[in-house]
């Protein structure tokens, strides 16, 4: 018998499944060793190797105890005493180096388990070391309720501008930015769509056909560590009116094979953050009102521009939506799972 225990978040609509109990041992002394061994054990849908680990993700993200849109991360000791926790992402089709959505959930989640002590009222800092360096969740609190969390990402990077992209509905121009992972933005008004549910078919397919079309395209390798690389998730937007703040935008993100975020992904807001103060459209101070296609929002700052790229600042709500003990007995005939 195999028992998992977990506790499910949403953010912004986006789902999390955080699990505690239930891993077998993650062999590395960091978190990147970590995610190394978890890539190695069936990171990629074609990969043969298969491992105790991976058969926990499989478990959870496949039906009948989990679906091809959930997302989760395993919680993993962090690099040092500096950090709180340390977090391995995972989807349908293996892991992420990144996940500002899930960031915040975990920053909630800690909180609200007593992992990290918080205020009534104010504001505390959640330290997570996830593969791609280490990013903090600030966890906002009222009458001893969160009300919200901003979350710092890694600083992001641009690494290739209007890159020209053939597709069915024509070349396209597409930017890439390294912000935890590498994202693809490129403008859905281009590909003769809009963001909005009857159009996530094509909005799909549209993603997955430029993602495939930047396999390999320089702007999308990360310099010295190759498990950074590779084009991670396609941002398709679309400019909405301005508000009093700044500049308003609605996207869908488009990452694995075909999977969308619910929410208007955490890292990707990173990656559009630092797109839009290149372009000179977003003013130091002034916020980027980020919407889903679910209609939920995040909102976006600059906080700084260094060496390393642009630093960022993303708020939204993380709420808990159940708290689960998954078990596989020795005689289920479907231990394997499905997607459909």
């Amino acid at each position: 018998m195999i028992t998992v225990r977990t506790t499910d978040y949403h953010t912004a609509g986006e789902p999390f499944r955080i699990v505690r109990e239930g891993l077998p041992p993650v062999p590395g002394d960091t978190l990147a060793e970590r995610f190394a061994t978890a890539v190695g054990a069936g990171g990629a849908p074609t990969s043969p190797r298969r491992g105790p680990l991976d058969d926990v993700r499989r478990l959870l993200v496949r039906e009948p105890r989990g679906h091809a849109g959930m997302y989760g991360g395993f919680v993993v000791p962090p690099d040092d005493e500096g950090a709180h926790l340390g977090v391995l992402f995972w989807h349908k089709d293996g892991y992420s180096t990144a996940c500002g959505h899930g960031t915040m959930a975990l920053g909630a989640w800690a909180v609200e388990e007593g992992i990290v002590a918080a205020p009534a009222d104010g504001a505390v800092q959640v330290r997570v070391d996830v593969p791609s360096g280490r990013v903090t969740a600030t966890v906002h609190r009222e009458n001893g309720r969160t009300t919200g969390v901003t979350f710092r990402n890694v600083p992001a990077r641009i690494t290739a501008r209007a890159v020209p992209v053939a597709t069915r509905a024509g070349t396209v121009e597409v930017d890439l930015v390294h912000a935890g992972a590498c994202y693809a933005s490129v403008s859905a008004a281009r590909l003769g769509l809009s963001v909005d549910r009857a159009a996530l078919p094509r909005l799909i397919a549209a993603g997955r056909e430029i993602r495939a079309a930047l396999a390999g395209h320089p702007g999308s390798r990360h310099p010295g560590r190759p498990l950074l690389s590779g084009v991670y998730g396609v941002i398709l937007h679309e400019d909405l009116a301005d508000t009093s703040e700044g500049p308003a935008q609605r996207n869908v993100t488009v990452f694995a094979d075909g999977q969308f975020d619910r929410s208007p992904c955490g890292s990707g807001t990173s990656a559009r953050l630092a797109l839009l103060a290149d372009e000179g459209r977003l003013a130091p101070g002034r916020l980027l009102r980020h919407e889903s296609v679910a209609g939920t929002v995040f909102t976006g700052r600059v906080a700084s521009v260094t060496d390393e790229g642009t630093v960022t600042d993303i708020t939204g709500t993380a709420h808990r939506t159940g708290e689960h003990r998954f078990v596989l007995g020795p005689h289920d005939d479907l231990p394997e799972g499905f997607l459909p």
